[in-house]
């Protein structure tokens, strides 16, 4: 992967990668050393068919050239708009760093392979958590919930806990990242990556805080 400058980059800020996934994981390694929850916590920002945004925290579960993936029910609200507007924007913010990385590009499913790969991985309680929780829809009462999570105990006893098929993963491919650095008096570093495709090389350039 290429990079061509948009412009001169002076060495007194956020120091470019050619490869903005290799920055990203050098902040996101920082963040796990520092950070005391969910350093890998993200906002996931989706929109509906008309258009109407909607925003969550998920978690980030794989992050390198082709994207970032994060799993979820693909009928909850969050699938749904993905299906119908196939684009994303994410934002991770670690306080305690002062540092941010905000991500926009299009999305698309994981392989079944990944999907089952990673779900092996969750604890058992976890997968059956999937099985027994219809997501976003409307609950009656606790007691649904967990009877429900009681059921499916029972019945993955002594099973594996094979990967419901509405539960999936998306990965977000980007088409522009930008690192945020806080610096003294509101004078931060934005250092931002855009490509007009995929395939494209990354152009870089500063924006004014």
């Amino acid at each position: 992967m290429t990079m061509e400058t948009g412009g001169p980059l002076d060495d007194g800020g956020i120091t470019p990668r050619t490869d903005p996934f290799v920055l990203f994981q050098e902040w996101l390694k920082e963040a796990e050393s520092a950070e005391p929850n969910d350093p890998n916590a993200m906002a996931l920002a989706t929109a509906d068919a008309d258009g109407v945004p909607d925003v969550r925290m998920v978690l980030l579960k794989g992050a390198d050239e082709r994207g970032f993936v994060f799993y979820s029910n693909a009928d909850s609200i969050k699938g749904a708009e993905l299906a119908a507007n196939p684009k994303a924007a994410l934002n991770f913010h670690w306080k305690s760093l002062r540092k941010a990385v905000r991500v926009q590009g299009a999305v698309a499913r994981v392989s079944d392979a990944e999907a089952d790969a990673y779900f092996a991985t969750r604890p058992k309680d976890s997968q059956i958590g999937a099985w027994a929780s219809p997501q976003s829809r409307p609950m009656e009462g606790r007691f649904v919930f967990e009877k429900a999570i009681a059921e499916y105990a029972v019945k993955y006893a002594l099973t594996k806990v094979p990967r419901p098929p509405y539960w999936t993963g998306w990965r977000v491919t980007p088409l522009r990242i930008e690192f945020w650095r806080d610096r003294p008096f509101r004078l931060h570093d934005r250092l931002v990556y855009t490509r007009a495709t995929a395939d494209a090389p990354w152009r870089t350039e500063r924006l004014f805080p």
